[in-house]
């Protein structure tokens, strides 16, 4: 009988999780891109993707994550039948399965990363009977927006499920943001199976969904 993929993969430690499923990322691999026209910043960008997991996250990385959400989506979430709740989005961001795409800058002449400026935070797990990777934040700041870094860090984490032979790539996204919603569907993504549909009241009132789970297939 094989091993179950999922407790297989999440037993591993990071540098171990990083060489299986990521082995062409460094953590101190940098990429430049045009940034984006209206960002305070010079023409050419410097950045870094590293991994990293809940447990591991610093405290001014695991920071620097949660105000990203809170800046980005806290709007979003409060208007949502999901809620914003403080204490449970950290607790969800420490799980000891999550793991981290950090996005730091790297300003010229100097050694190392600064601070985040996007990430992609996923976990290998089960839903819905399935073996997944599930996309559970992703969250950029304006400066690298447009510039195909989110679709890098997808990329990494499509990588990340190929490699482990789960199922499909999953993710929530809110109705509200139609932006996300195109992106993800020129990524391949489509309404998953198990995506909540509208519910009739008793008084009638059909209420439809603020949120859509989308899937991708992997195999």
């Amino acid at each position: 009988m094989s091993p179950p993929i999922i407790e297989t993969a999440n037993a591993l430690s990071l540098p171990s999780f990083r060489t299986k499923f990521l082995p062409n990322l460094c953590s101190s691999t940098s990429t430049s891109h045009a940034s984006a026209p209206a960002a305070p910043r010079p023409s050419s960008h410097q950045y870094t993707i590293s991994l990293d997991s809940g447990p591991n996250l610093s405290a001014s990385d695991f920071l620097s994550c949660y105000e990203l959400v809170h800046s980005t989506s806290f709007a979003a979430y409060q208007a949502s039948s999901i809620g914003w709740l403080p204490s449970k989005k950290r607790k969800e961001m420490r799980l000891p399965d999550m793991r981290y795409l950090l996005v730091k800058s790297v300003a010229e002449n100097t050694v190392g990363a600064g601070e985040v400026e996007g990430f992609l935070s996923f976990m290998l797990t089960y839903e819905d009977g399935y073996e997944v990777v599930y996309c559970y934040e992703i969250h950029l700041k304006p400066v690298l927006r447009g510039n195909g870094v989110g679709k890098q860090l997808i990329g990494m984490m499509e990588e990340v499920g190929r490699k482990a032979e789960v199922a499909k790539a999953m993710l929530t996204v809110f109705v509200e943001n139609e932006g996300a919603l195109r992106f993800y569907e020129k990524l391949g993504y489509e309404e998953d199976e198990f995506s909540p549909g509208p519910r009739k009241l008793r008084n009638g009132v059909v209420k439809n969904p603020t949120y859509i789970i989308l899937s991708k297939s992997l195999t």
